[in-house]
């Protein structure tokens, strides 16, 4: 399940008067200039090319019209963690991707309950929290993350489980659509002529191996209907971070977003050579007045390599400085970066531009979510 547009659907869920307009999330620059960012549009204001991460100047170019909410992000964590209560009590288990996007295991026996229960559920959900959702079903919880992003908005898509209709469903996608490929990976691939995860079946494993090393076998299950399960986490969540104490205080954000990249590669390197995968990732702020603020984020899937950790790790603290600009304006005396839930890689250990990523846990034992 992804919840829509879900920073601005809390903030409509409490203005009702707004909703079916374009709403955006973000520091208004009609009431000061500012270099801050959209953190999200609502579907009506994306019609004019409004989106995330993008200046809120050229937002409020495009759609100068836009009702303008400041982000309340102490409000989105506390719905988020109802959201999940709420899921915890209904499905087990639940897993949070992130503060908008769980998965949870769905005890059906067949295609037509599965979309039965996932519409009741959705219309529940959307009655009960106020919020809307979109709905991805499949066996293997890799695809059900792909089909939610096809539902969007407010749909559901249903992936049989048979590998001729993953095949299908998979074919024609970009594979920017699997989790884990960044635009380095989609580059390196384009390279050997594949664009569409149908082209990865026809590609020389050989050739994919040496592009994206491990990660060749993944993909090329995944691209015939076969996404390989992923072993038993027994030994508990385990974590490895870096940290630097900065010679003086900064607050110039692609300093400090420079430095977040350094410690990325430096600890993806030191994982690389205990060969370890992580399945999270997260940044921590050390202010000047020496208090501490830090956010992690769930991957799709553990991965190798230093690309997802400095992507999701750069993010992460593009929202915690964008949220400091709003309130007290501190410096920074420390940063660190960190990742959780780590597990042994896959076979040989990857160089360092290269990452493998993998499906998300299923046990072997794990009831199927439909036949």
């Amino acid at each position: 399940m992804d919840m829509d547009a879900f920073y601005v659907s809390c903030e409509l869920r409490d203005r009702p008067q707004d909703r079916g307009k374009p709403v955006i999330v973000g520091p208004s620059p009609k009431i000061e200039r500012t270099r801050g960012v959209v953190l999200s549009a609502s579907y009506e204001a994306r019609r004019f090319g409004v989106h995330s991460a993008q200046p809120v100047g050229e937002a409020d170019r495009r759609c100068p019209e836009a009702i303008w909410i400041s982000p309340d992000h102490a409000k989105y964590a506390r719905i988020s963690d109802e959201v999940r209560v709420w899921l915890s009590a209904r499905f087990d288990p639940v897993v949070a991707h992130s503060i908008d996007e769980f998965a949870f295991l769905l005890d059906v026996n067949t295609a037509e309950e599965a979309r039965a229960r996932a519409e009741e559920f959705q219309r529940g959900f959307r009655e009960e929290q106020g919020l809307p959702s979109s709905i991805g079903i499949a066996s293997h919880r890799i695809l059900a993350k792909i089909a939610s992003d096809r539902a969007k908005p407010g749909g559901i898509v249903l992936v049989p489980m048979d590998p001729e209709s993953i095949q299908t469903f998979l074919g024609p996608l970009s594979v920017r659509a699997i989790p884990g490929v960044g635009p380095k990976t989609e580059e390196r691939l384009r390279s050997l002529g594949i664009e569409h995860v149908e082209d990865l079946a026809r590609h020389r494993r050989a050739e994919l191996r040496a592009a994206v090393g491990e990660w060749a076998e993944e993909l090329l299950a995944l691209a015939a209907g076969h996404p390989r399960p992923d072993p038993v986490e027994r030994d508990g969540p385990r974590s490895r971070s870096t940290d630097r104490t900065l010679p003086e205080d900064i607050d110039d954000p692609l300093e400090i977003e420079g430095i977040v990249r350094e410690l990325s590669r430096s600890l993806a390197s030191t994982l690389a050579q205990e060969r370890l995968r992580y399945g999270r990732g997260g940044v921590g702020i050390k202010w000047a007045d020496f208090t501490r603020v830090t956010r992690t984020r769930a991957l799709p899937g553990r991965v190798e390599g230093p690309e997802p950790l400095e992507e999701t790790a750069v993010r992460l603290v593009r929202e915690l400085l964008a949220e400091e600009r709003l309130g007290r304006r501190r410096k920074v005396r420390l940063l660190s970066v960190r990742v959780e839930r780590l597990a042994p890689a896959l076979h040989h250990p990857p160089s360092l531009d290269r990452f493998d990523a993998e499906v998300p846990p299923q046990s072997n034992s794990a009831r199927r979510p439909f036949d």
